[in-house]
C-alpha cells in the first residue's frame, strides 16, 4: 500500500510544479529616486574611511565605549524584541510557503449507525458499520494563477523587511550608545571644570576677605566674589546631577544595572571615534540603509499582494484524495483485497461576490502606491540626515579648533588679569569679567568637542553604518 502511494505523491508534486508558474503580480520596477546626485556639501578630509567598509567595531575607537556597545547589543531590551518579531516574520513566511506543496496525512475514520428499514436495500432495520485508514491528500489547491506563490512572495518580503528592519535598530543602538556615553562624557569633562572654577574662586574668595581685613577690599569686591563662589558652587551641583542621569540613560541603553565596571576611571585625551568618514554617493544609501531597504522590501510585498487579488478573479482548482483501506469490520480492515481510493478535484469560478475582488484589487493598488510614497519619502530623509550630519561635521571641525584657540585666550587673559589685580593695576570688576569669559569659554569648548564627535556617530548611523553579517536573511530561511 505504501509503496503505491509514493507514485501519487509524486504525481501530485510534478502536477503542482508544472501547473504553478503562472503570476499574476506586476513586474516588480524599483522607483527613481527623488534626490540629486550628489551631496551639496562633502565633508573635507585627506583619507576619510569609507562607511561602506567601516564596522562599527572600527568606527569606535575608544576600548570602554567598544565595550558598553557589545553590552548593549547583547542585553538590550528593544534590540531583542526587533529580533524576535525577525523570528515572527519568518515563522510567518515558512507557514505561507508551506500551502504551496501538498498536505498529506495519515487518517482513520469508523462509522456504526443504525438504519431504518424503508433507507436499507435489504427492507429491513439494522447497524451498519464501515472502518477506513489510509493516507490523503487534504484540499491542495493548484496554483494555475499564482495566487498562492503571491500571498507566500508577500511574506517572504516581509520578512525581509523585518530583517532589515532589526538591522536598523542595531545600528540605531550603537549610534544610540556612543551619544549617550559622550553625553555623560561631556558632562563629566564639564563638572571637572567647574570644580577647578569652584576651588580657584574660593581662593580668591579668601584673598579678597584677607585685602578686606587690610582695608584695601571694598564690602562690593567681597559680595562680587561671594557671589561667583556661590555661582561656581551650584553649577557644581547642576554638572553632578547631569552626570548621574547621563550615566541612568547609558545604563538604559545598555540594559544592565551597574555599569560603574565598565566605566573609565580617567577623563580619555584621545578622540573616540573616526574623525572622518567619507560619504560615498547618494546611490550607495538604496543599499546600505536598512529602513530604505525595509521600505523596498514593503513596497515589493504590496506588489505581490497585487497577484494574489488578481487571481481572485480566476478559477481556483482544490484536490482531495484517499489511498488506504476500508472495510465493514475492522478486524478485516487490513486484509487482502480491502484496498480503496478516492480523487476528488473541485473547480471554484467566481460568479457574484459582491464586488468583493474589484475591491480587494482596489486596495492592493492604493497599498502598493502608498509604499511607493513612502519608500521615496525614506530616500528623502535619509538625504536630509546625510546632507545635515555632513554639515554639521564639516562645520563643527572649524568650531571647535576656534572654541580652542578661544578657551585657551580666555585662560591667558584670566591669568594676566589677576596678575594685574594683585598688583593693583586692574579693578577687581575686570579680574571678575575675565574669570566669567574663561569658564564660560572652557565650557563651550566641551561641548562642540561632544557636538562634533555625535554629528559623527548621527553621520555614521545616517550612512548606514557598516554592519558585517555572517550570513544574509535569505540563508535563514533554508
Amino acid at each position: 500500500m505504501m509503496h503505491a502511494f509514493f507514485p501519487l505523491k509524486l504525481s501530485a508534486l510534478v502536477l503542482s510544479a508544472a501547473l504553478a508558474g503562472c503570476s499574476l503580480a506586476p513586474v516588480y520596477e524599483r522607483p527613481a529616486s527623488p534626490v540629486g546626485d550628489h551631496w551639496s556639501q562633502a565633508a573635507a578630509g585627506s583619507q576619510p574611511s569609507s562607511a561602506a567598509t567601516l564596522d562599527w567595531q572600527s568606527f569606535v575607537t575608544d576600548d570602554a565605549l567598544r565595550k558598553l556597545v557589545e553590552l548593549a547589543l547583547e542585553n538590550n531590551r528593544d534590540l531583542r524584541q526587533a529580533l524576535l518579531n525577525i523570528e515572527a516574520a519568518r515563522a510567518q513566511y515558512r507557514i505561507e510557503r508551506a500551502d504551496r506543496l501538498p498536505g498529506i496525512n495519515a487518517q482513520g475514520t469508523g462509522t456504526r449507525q443504525r438504519v431504518p428499514g424503508d433507507l436499507n436495500s435489504t427492507g429491513a432495520a439494522g447497524v451498519q458499520s464501515s472502518y477506513q485508514a489510509g493516507v490523503g491528500l487534504t484540499s491542495f489547491e493548484i496554483d494555475l494563477f499564482g495566487r498562492v506563490r503571491s500571498l507566500s512572495d508577500a511574506a517572504l518580503q516581509e520578512y525581509l523587511a523585518t530583517e532589515a528592519t532589526a538591522r536598523g535598530a542595531q545600528i540605531s543602538l550603537v549610534a544610540e550608545v556612543i551619544q549617550s556615553y559622550l553625553a555623560r562624557d561631556s558632562a563629566q569633562r564639564r563638572l571637572q571644570v567647574t570644580r577647578q572654577t569652584l576651588a580657584s574662586r574660593e581662593a580668591s574668595l579668601e584673598l579678597i576677605v584677607k585685602r578686606r581685613q587690610a582695608g584695601t577690599a571694598t564690602a562690593l569686591d567681597y559680595q562680587e566674589a561671594l557671589g561667583l563662589t556661590e555661582q561656581a558652587r551650584a553649577e557644581q551641583e547642576r554638572m553632578d546631577r547631569e552626570v548621574r542621569q547621563a550615566g541612568n540613560a547609558l545604563g538604559l541603553l545598555v540594559g544592565i544595572s551597574d555599569l560603574s565596571p565598565y566605566l573609565p576611571q580617567r577623563l580619555a585625551d584621545a578622540p573616540m571615534l573616526v574623525q572622518e568618514i567619507a560619504a560615498g554617493a547618494p546611490s550607495e544609501l538604496l543599499e546600505r540603509r536598512p529602513d530604505i531597504l525595509a521600505a523596498e522590501h514593503q513596497l515589493q510585498s504590496r506588489n505581490a499582494s497585487i497577484g494574489a487579488a488578481r487571481a481572485a478573479f480566476f478559477p481556483s482548482i482544490s484536490l482531495t484524495g484517499l489511498f488506504g483501506s476500508s472495510s465493514a469490520d475492522l478486524s478485516g480492515l487490513f486484509d487482502s483485497g480491502q484496498r480503496a481510493w478516492s480523487f476528488t478535484p473541485q473547480i471554484t469560478l467566481p460568479i457574484f461576490a459582491g464586488g468583493r475582488n474589484a475591491a480587494n484589487l482596489d486596495l492592493a493598488s492604493v497599498r502598493k502606491d502608498i509604499a511607493v510614497a513612502q519608500y521615496e519619502k525614506t530616500i528623502q530623509t535619509a538625504f536630509k540626515e546625510v546632507s545635515d550630519a555632513l554639515a554639521a561635521t564639516d562645520t563643527l571641525r572649524r568650531e571647535e579648533a576656534s572654541r580652542l584657540a578661544l578657551a585657551q585666550s580666555s585662560q591667558e587673559a584670566m591669568r594676566l588679569s589677576e596678575a594685574r589685580y594683585r598688583g593693583g593695576v586692574d579693578s577687581h570688576l575686570r579680574y571678575l569679567d575675565a574669570q566669567r569669559s574663561a569658564y564660560t569659554d572652557q565650557l563651550a569648548y566641551i561641548d562642540v568637542s561632544t557636538q562634533r564627535q555625535a554629528a559623527l556617530a548621527a553621520l555614521f548611523k545616517a550612512l548606514g553604518g557598516g554592519w558585517p553579517a555572517a550570513r544574509g536573511p535569505q540563508a535563514a530561511l533554508d
